[in-house]
């Protein structure tokens, strides 16, 4: 079955002085990311599809080389709006965050509300998906935010941050092309992995 793979941006150097979507990876992030180039499913990819935020960029840049392959942007695939605040220190942008997933509909601190992110995102990969022939499949390279969301999505689940990724970002999960259409795919198929453990794709 032909598939997709949605990666989160793995560790970032956190630097309150510039934009969060201006951010790089860290040696630590890089690291990862080149752990993770022996993924097994890696080499099905016909296409690496990525956000066009700084740090979701040289992640797709590592991994569109290792294939010697183009790498793509698409609008919309950017991590949720907090431009209305800007870098929080860790403790308040983890109950800014927990809020942000348990009210959906509401304007959090004037971040882009949880429910249009999803729709966004969605949007996003459906619109990929559409310009993609059938039988090839499509690594997308993004952010844990907005991966929440579509994952919540796909499981046609309520929106929850229980079915975030686990700190430091760096993890994927896959699905069938034709899921986004199905929305029945249960939650434990798409758990997050981590990038540097090796694991064939379960979609």
């Amino acid at each position: 079955m032909t598939f997709c793979i949605y990666l989160t941006h793995p560790n970032v150097d956190i630097d309150p002085a510039r934009p969060v979507s201006q951010w790089n990876l860290s040696d630590k992030g890089r690291a990862r990311l080149e752990q993770g180039l022996s993924q097994p499913w890696l080499t099905q990819v016909d296409h690496v599809v990525c956000s066009s935020e700084k740090k979701a960029l040289e992640t797709g840049q590592v991994l569109a080389g290792h294939l010697g392959m183009e790498l793509t942007t698409a609008p919309n695939l950017q991590e949720n709006n907090r431009d209305a605040t800007g870098y929080l220190p860790k403790e308040e942008f983890e109950q800014v965050a927990d809020e942000f997933f348990a009210r959906p509909a509401v304007n959090i601190r004037g971040w882009e509300r949880a429910l249009d992110a999803q729709n966004r995102i969605v949007k996003a990969i459906t619109s990929v998906l559409k310009d993609t022939v059938d039988n090839e499949s499509v690594l997308f390279v993004g952010h844990g935010g907005v991966g929440t969301l579509l994952k919540c999505h796909l499981a046609n689940t309520a929106i929850a941050r229980a079915h975030d990724q686990p700190n430091g970002g760096g993890y994927w999960f896959s699905f069938p092309k034709t899921a986004l259409q199905t929305l029945s795919l249960p939650l434990e198929k798409l758990a997050w992995q981590p990038i540097e453990v090796r694991q064939t794709q379960k979609a």
